[in-house]
């Protein structure tokens, strides 16, 4: 059976989704093939292979986002942080949905997944506009590119999760059999917002860089992204079955989607370049060379510059410290010449 627009049925009976207990009816969608559980201290543990994925996942945009606040002076590395904390934060709530720690019998499951339905569109809407950061329609990092992202992820955020816990609730109209809402928000907009991303970033290296290399973190970018939905929405009952229910399509899907992020982090640590100028990290050192005759500073100022440098010859470009013997003999058009005399030496 195929994917049928506005219906989770096909969909939740191959993969099983955070949303799936709360759809289709009051028992929800149960998924005809998933992983198998294991008991942990008197605590089962749903998708254990996959949890184990979405520790590592944190533990790697950790990672991530140490490296993206060191570039102190790249372009959009403030618009681009919000994007893995709130990939972040999916992975956090996942580990703990996925896992049943949260029990989906429990009353504020619904609430959770439709906190973690919000938190989804909204990283996909940040991922969207951070496509036209490079664009400088807004100059990054100023208050009017950083408000405008944060804003629009929040409105996002807010639709999103209204339309969730509504259609999980049945609230205002909103139908658990009927999630036509929730399938473009959980289905719908991620693909539209990561098309568009793909298309923009291409458009970006092509008209503004001269280096094609980017291309090849976008290409691997959306062929994780790419495997990561046909693995869990075509072949996750395949793939349990033949591993005996060890793991599922959402392993792969969760392990894909990672690459994809990790290929996001990539593409835009390849097109931007620190200015080392006005870089404050630690490893980083401006070295500043004067010369006072070249600058024509009056003698007041390159006494106290040349005291300040050295305390005896004044500091040149012309043999170091060596090079007194240059100013010491400027009293006469002799003072120089080659082969030395003796009496310098």
């Amino acid at each position: 059976m195929g994917v049928q627009f506005g219906s989770f049925n096909s969909i939740c009976q191959t993969a099983a989704l955070v949303i799936c207990p709360l759809i289709g009816s009051d028992q929800g969608i149960e998924p005809s093939c998933y992983s198998r559980n294991v008991d942990i201290a008197g605590t089962l543990i749903f998708q254990p292979s996959t949890c184990f994925v979405h520790i590592v996942a944190l533990l790697m945009t950790g990672i991530m986002i140490y490296h993206i606040r060191s570039k102190y002076t790249a372009v959009g590395r403030k618009e681009i942080v919000l994007f893995f904390y709130l990939y972040a934060i999916i992975e956090l709530l996942a580990f703990f949905l996925d896992s049943n720690i949260i029990p989906t019998a429990n009353s504020s499951y619904p609430w959770f997944a439709a906190a973690y339905t919000g938190l989804v569109a909204a990283a996909y809407c940040c991922l969207l506009i951070n496509g036209f950061v490079g664009f400088q329609f807004a100059e990054d990092g100023t208050p009017l590119s950083l408000w405008l992202l944060r804003i629009s992820c929040l409105l996002v955020f807010g639709v999103s999760f209204f339309i969730a816990i509504a259609t999980f609730q049945g609230y205002v109209g909103f139908k658990n059999s009927k999630p036509l809402g929730l399938w473009i928000v959980y289905i719908l907009w991620p693909l539209v917002c990561t098309v568009i991303y793909v298309v923009s970033q291409l458009i970006l290296v092509f008209r503004t860089l001269e280096d094609r290399w980017p291309i090849g973190d976008i290409i691997f970018g959306a062929a994780f992204f790419t495997i990561a939905q046909v693995l869990l929405f075509a072949f996750s009952a395949t793939i349990c079955d033949a591993i005996k229910h060890y793991i599922d399509g959402l392993f792969f899907f969760t392990l894909c989607m990672l690459l994809s992020v990790m290929m996001v982090y990539k593409y835009w640590d390849s097109i931007t370049r620190e200015d080392l100028e006005f870089s404050v990290g630690s490893k980083a050192a401006v070295w500043e060379v004067k010369d006072s005759l070249l600058a024509g500073q009056d003698s007041d100022a390159y006494a106290e510059d040349a005291a300040s440098n050295y305390h005896g010859a004044p500091g040149s470009l012309v043999g170091g410290i060596s090079g007194q013997q240059f100013y010491q003999q400027q009293k006469g058009y002799g003072g120089r010449s080659y082969p030395p005399s003796s009496d310098r030496y």
